[in-house]
């Protein structure tokens, strides 16, 4: 690829884009187009038309989406479909429309069978029933990647589509309204050793930077407490205890947000959708799509000890059964991946350190 062409990275600032741009320019390349939500819509079909009409990119790489963990995506389950669908819809069809040479669209996990065979191939897609909880969004996502690949068979268009396992890392999402379940983890564990220390200016530093609600740092010491109780961080018999959703089995893969930018990057200067191609009798053409992970799996529960850990919180974590579990596994098969020639670089026990350093240097 050159490194003049003019890419548009769709969510530029959240987890994803924020990496693939940082990615793109240690690479060299210098010719983003770059939007924020205000200045463009996604979901407003007219405005994203008059925008490729005009800027005409070469390249797009679509990781904008609203996203969010198991709260957020049970409760907005309109919102969480009809948004993501509006989004890829206007972005894959004018990228069509106004001949884009290559898409790069990012998907999920969790667009697999609740109970698929682990770990899970590109195959197991549509075999069987999706996870509840998450369900409205993991049928919007698979709807961007059927796009996709009807419209490569159709139209003989280029467009990719990549499904990232569970991401973390630099400009991760602490809302603990809407958060992620690591990042979610980090925050509370971080907050409850500030509690067991008694560190009321860490505490207030934390909400001045990231408000819980409208608690701030500002809050009376009774607020901040109830709205940290709110949130599962409380003391109990003398021991401050944070609660972890659910039984703690289930088991998760994690993958760093600059190892997954690492892989779209790749992919966009390195694979084409004739290279995905798996044309059987009936000349049916499917499964093109590519999952990005790590092939690695930990329990809720361990990754859970080993925030602890790094953290150094002494007190006790409390995994409420009465809350849901969501799937219990979903680990990924990377070997296709592997086979192109691309293969993560950042474990797990790295990652968290990483991720815990980003979080008490930057606000949200």
């Amino acid at each position: 690829m050159d490194k003049n062409v003019k890419i548009y990275i769709a969510g530029h600032r959240g987890l994803v884009g924020s990496a693939i741009l940082k990615s793109l320019r240690e690479k060299g390349y210098s010719n983003f187009l770059l939007r924020t939500h205000k200045e463009l819509d996604l979901t407003n079909q007219e405005a994203v038309a008059s925008f490729f009409f005009k800027e005409k990119p070469d390249y797009v790489i679509l990781a904008a989406a609203k996203v969010g963990g198991i709260i957020a995506n049970n409760t907005y389950r309109g919102q969480f479909i009809y948004e993501n669908m509006m989004i890829q819809n206007n972005v894959i069809h004018q990228s069509y429309i106004n001949n884009v040479k290559k898409l790069v669209f990012l998907g999920s996990s969790c667009i697999y069978p609740k109970e698929s065979e682990q770990p899970m191939a590109e195959s197991e897609l549509l075999t069987g029933p999706l996870e509840y909880t998450n369900e409205p969004y993991a049928i919007a996502k698979i709807a961007g990647l059927k796009m996709c690949e009807s419209y490569n068979i159709q139209y003989g268009t280029n467009f990719i589509a990549v499904m990232p396992t569970n991401l973390y890392g630099p400009n991760d999402n602490f809302n603990l309204e809407t958060s992620h379940v690591l990042p979610a983890m980090i925050r509370k564990i971080h907050l409850a050793k500030c509690i067991e220390n008694n560190d009321w200016n860490t505490i207030r530093e934390d909400l001045n930077k990231r408000p819980i609600e409208d608690v701030s740092g500002s809050s009376s010491e009774e607020e901040i407490l109830d709205i940290l109780k709110k949130y599962g961080i409380q003391t109990k018999d003398n021991v401050i205890q944070v609660e972890i959703w659910g039984s703690g089995k289930p088991m998760r893969e994690f993958l760093w947000s600059e190892d997954m930018a690492d892989a779209t990057v790749f992919i966009m200067e390195s694979v084409n959708f004739l290279d995905l191609t798996n044309v059987i009798e009936k000349k049916e053409i499917r499964n093109t799509h590519i999952n990005i992970g790590t092939g690695h799996e930990i329990s809720i529960k361990d990754i859970a000890e080993l925030i602890k850990c790094k953290i150094g919180f002494s007190g006790h974590l409390w995994f409420n059964t009465e809350k849901p579990d969501g799937t219990m596994r979903k680990l990924q098969d990377v070997s296709k991946l592997n086979s192109l020639g691309w293969k993560h670089q950042i474990e797990i026990s790295e990652g968290i350190d990483r991720i815990y350093s980003w979080y008490k240097q930057y606000a949200d």
